[in-house]
């Protein structure tokens, strides 16, 4: 036995001999030494294949596995191997595997009888296992099994969760869950406790709600309105905020988002109106109740405010009237609400103001006087109960109120303040030994402070007041508040320098003190949310927007503040961005009526000098280097209504100042703009919408969409660029955004038929027509990348329309870049459908002369797009054609090209023109010539 310790072939023969006589353990040692020592590849494959063998005898299946592998690596064809590993996946339950091996085996060797009856076995396995598989109610009892499982691990009950929202968003799969007890093992799931489980569940729900009415109204009777209050009222954002989205989807499918056809017995069943009623009456009693976090009041005035006017026009009027009564005084509660004192409602930093969006939508929504009288006076009589000189914390609480109304309705607001007493007892309050009295005091003052005030008391002793105040107090809260009020009666309006606020110089010292509060971490949040309230309106100065961009840690104080959950600070912090990038609507100022002014002594607006372009590009790049779009990305994603359309199309504004130069684009993608815009693009006020649009436009023109717009989303960045394409857009917008699809054309099929899809193609037929050069030509330059989509062949098949002459008469013009397009479009389009050939000899009476001059072009990409052409008419069965080609000036242009000596710089043409050249051959309609020498 020793001497053949090293020889493989030896090693192999004796764990043959092993094999053979069944002991298998002496035989794999063998095989195992002989894999050590062996050299020859081929001889190893064979040892490896002999050892799976014996894994398989043992029933280890991953090793016999592994080793008939590594011997079918080295051989494809190795049967045996091929046949081992099939019946070791077989064993380990990888059938789909095992299927393909022996699939293979039996298409090398067909007439074997055991391969093909393990390929009759393992085809009929996989089908029925598909079936239990795939059966959708064993998935869900699967899903809910392993969710419950004490014994589950978290990844694992993180994707059951994920599998049951995304199977409840599908129809088919909502209604086998809701079949299979769902809903019953979703609220068992509700009663764990558990967030996670708590979210999941919730989430599927709204799945299993959304547009389908009958669903969601059983749902309803199952789970309960007071049961999904009561998991809105929870003290945690994310739920409270699924629970909101819930509500917001059952309220869809009730309220006709649902279109299916019921037939006639529906109406006896669906009448969905009392179950709104109920849904707005609860909603209506979280809003005021104490047991509801702050959050979750939250989510109860953003549902209020989306779905007012419809849950008001639903239910019939004479309880709209007391619905409306009823509610009025719960949002006020809100809005009156004082923190610092005790006994309060649970508010996040938020609650107030949307409390004051809902009271101005709701004021907004009213049609007649008679019903906004309502309105004034049921906040008159609220104010009115509330205020007490013996009870100090119930009168802020009304003064509170009064900043409220101030901040929604401003007219309902201002009226109250010109009512007697109310002014006398803000003034008193400012001079009361309480911090909290004055802070309530002066921030309704500040909020009353408006050129449109119709307190004569504001206008003319406003700023003595607040200047009095200023100077008198120690405490810096009260102190950051009186500026607020004395730079808001001050500021004058956009950039018109003429009318400067306080004294020379004043503003800047006012701006330096906002600036050093905003730094200071010592000073509350609220406070310094202040310090941003005054900069949004002395920024109308360009001095003071040319300090703040210098300021660094000032920027990224107010853009730390932008991303935290405080989203009262949004409208602010826009106004300063819109008013350091300039972008708010310029007034056009007319020569003619400057002249006219002067020469009647009126005000002549003026221009600073550093609000000029020079200036304002130089604080746009200090904005993009201090991170301002991360800011602005999350200032975009607050879920909420203060998040109003107004602010939308101001942000809309910043995004398109950062992205006017070209180099910054790449910025403010890498930051995540470009998901950020989609939002701001999609809903908001019609400047807006097209504003983002455009910046949209600009970024896909110059990036890689896959990057600027990750996963779906690239998909939803189509329709506003087909937007922006509408003849009553800017010249600059039309251009741009067929330059954003062009890109994206150039990306994939599937953006293409997008495209398409949005009926995009009639508007960009039309700018290939356009007078103005870069404009038709990013037309044609698009729709060269769109040919290759079957739906535009189609269009240049019909008859009727002049695409294909227009398409054949640009390849004529004299642009490079133009004719690269063209010629680009119709090489492809012509080489999809032979047809084309044919027509485009019959659209124009040019096409050869034409043709002529693309083989014949300097710039070899037009030469080489033009002989492509010809080689397609070639080929495209139409003989006379092809005989019609070679009997013109063609053939002599062809064999010049084609004989020429290869030059790199020129080959793609002279290889096409070779083509044509042995193709008119094929044809017989030239003889074969010499190679040239």
């Amino acid at each position: 036995m020793a001497e053949f310790m090293g020889d493989p072939i030896q090693l192999k023969e004796e764990g043959n001999k092993h094999f053979q006589a069944g002991d298998i353990d002496k035989a794999i040692e063998c095989y195992t030494k002989a894999i050590k020592v062996c050299q020859d590849k081929k001889v190893l494959a064979v040892i490896y294949r002999n050892r799976s063998a014996c894994y398989l005898k043992k029933e280890n299946y991953v090793n016999a596995a592994s080793d008939a592998t590594k011997a079918i690596d080295v051989d494809a064809k190795d049967i045996k191997a091929l046949y081992r590993r099939c019946q070791a996946l077989e064993k380990l339950g990888k059938l789909d595997m095992a299927f393909k091996d022996v699939q293979r085996c039996a298409t090398l060797e067909p007439k074997n009888k055991a391969f093909l009856e393990t390929l009759r076995r393992l085809g009929a396995e996989i089908q029925s296992k598909l079936k239990t598989t795939f059966s959708t109610d064993s998935r869900v009892q699967n899903m809910f099994d392993i969710l419950f499982d004490e014994e589950s691990e978290k990844d694992k009950k993180e994707k059951a969760a994920n599998n049951l929202i995304v199977l409840s968003r599908e129809d088919a799969g909502a209604e086998r869950i809701f079949q299979n007890n769902g809903v019953t093992l979703l609220l068992n799931m509700i009663e764990t406790g558990k967030p996670e489980m708590i979210l999941a569940a919730v989430r599927t729900l709204s799945g299993m709600c959304t547009g389908h009415k009958a669903r969601a109204m059983a749902i309803i009777q199952m789970v309960g309105v007071d049961k999904m209050c009561s998991i809105m009222a929870v003290d945690n954002e994310e739920i409270a905020l699924a629970a909101c989205n819930l509500f917001q989807c059952i309220n869809d499918s009730l309220t006709g988002g649902d279109t299916r056809e019921y037939g006639k017995e529906a109406d006896l069943v669906m009448d969905p109106s009392k179950d709104l009623k109920t849904i707005l009456l609860s909603l209506l009693e979280m809003v005021a109740s104490k047991k509801v976090s702050g959050h979750g009041r939250d989510q109860a005035l953003n549902l209020l405010s989306k779905n007012v006017p419809r849950f008001l026009s639903d239910t019939n009027h004479s309880t709209s009237v007391f619905v409306f009564s009823l509610g009025l005084k719960k949002i006020l509660k809100v809005c009156g609400q004082v923190p610092e004192l005790p006994d309060q409602l649970p508010l996040t930093e938020n609650t107030q103001l949307i409390a004051s969006v809902l009271l101005n939508k709701l004021y907004d929504d009213l049609k007649c006087d008679p019903e906004r009288n309502n309105f004034r006076d049921i906040c008159d009589e609220y104010i009115k109960s509330k205020i007490d000189p013996k009870d100090m914390d119930k009168t802020i609480h009304a003064i509170n109120c009064i900043s409220g109304l101030l901040q929604g309705p401003f007219d309902v607001g201002n009226a109250l303040v010109g009512r007697q007493g109310i002014m006398e007892m803000m003034v008193a309050l400012c001079g009361s030994e309480r911090e909290v009295d004055q802070m309530v005091a002066v921030e309704a003052l500040i909020h009353a402070s408006s050129k449109m005030s119709r307190a004569s008391f504001i206008i003319t002793n406003g700023v003595s007041l607040l200047k009095d105040i200023y100077k008198k107090t120690k405490n810096e809260k009260i102190k950051i508040r009186a500026l607020v009020g004395l730079c808001k009666l001050g500021s004058a309006g956009g950039d018109d320098y003429s009318l400067r606020q306080f004294a020379e110089g004043s503003t800047e010292k006012l701006a330096k003190q906002c600036r050093k509060w905003l730094c200071n971490p010592q000073i509350d949040t609220k406070t310094r949310k202040w310090a941003i309230e005054g900069l949004a309106y002395l920024t109308n100065d360009a001095d003071v927007k040319d300090d703040f961009v210098d300021d660094e840690p000032a920027m990224q104080a107010m853009f730390e503040l932008a991303k935290s959950r405080d989203k009262t600070i949004l409208y602010a912090v826009a106004c300063i961005l819109v008013n350091c990038t300039n972008s708010y609507e310029k007034k056009e100022i007319l020569p003619e009526l400057v002249q006219l002014a002067k020469f009647s002594k009126q005000h002549v607006p003026e221009q600073h000098p550093k609000d000029k372009k020079d200036f304002v590009d130089k604080r746009v790049k200090r904005l993009l280097k201090a991170g301002v779009t991360s800011a602005l990305v999350v200032m975009v994603k607050a879920e909420n209504i203060i998040l109003t359309d107004q602010t939308k199309e101001m942000l809309a504004r910043v995004f398109l100042a950062l992205s006017e130069d070209p180099r910054d684009r790449g910025t403010i993608v890498a930051q995540g703009g470009g998901k950020a815009l989609i939002p701001l693009a999609l809903e908001g006020t019609e400047a807006g919408k097209v504003k983002a649009s455009h910046v949209i436009a600009k970024i896909a023109a110059i990036s890689n969409p896959e990057i600027a717009f990750p996963g779906e989303r690239v998909y939803e960045v189509i329709r506003p660029l087909v937007n922006l394409l509408h003849t009553d857009r800017e010249g600059m917008q039309n251009y741009e955004a067929l330059r954003g699809l062009t890109n994206l054309a150039g990306f994939s099929e599937k953006l293409r038929v997008k495209i398409v899809k949005e009926k995009a193609l009639s508007e960009i037929e039309n700018y290939m027509f356009e007078e103005n050069e870069q404009i038709r030509l990013a037309a044609t330059e698009c729709m060269c990348n769109l040919v290759t989509c079957k739906e535009v062949q189609d269009r240049y098949l019909e008859d009727g329309n002049d695409k294909l002459k227009l398409l054949v008469l640009l390849c004529g013009e004299d642009d490079d870049k133009l004719q690269i397009a063209a010629a680009g479009a119709l090489a492809m389009i012509t080489a999809a459908q032979k047809k084309l050939c044919t027509k485009m000899t019959l659209v124009t009476s040019q096409w050869l002369e034409i043709l002529q001059r693309l083989c014949l072009h300097s710039n070899v990409q037009v030469q080489h797009r033009g002989l492509v052409i010809v080689y397609n008419m070639l080929n495209s069965d139409n003989s006379d054609l092809a005989k019609k080609l070679i009997e013109s000036e063609l053939l002599e242009i062809l064999s010049v090209v084609g004989r020429a000596e290869d030059n790199p710089k020129r080959q793609e043409a002279i290889d096409a023109a070779r083509t044509c050249l042995v193709k008119a051959m094929d044809l017989g309609l030239i003889k074969p010539f010499a190679s040239p020498s």
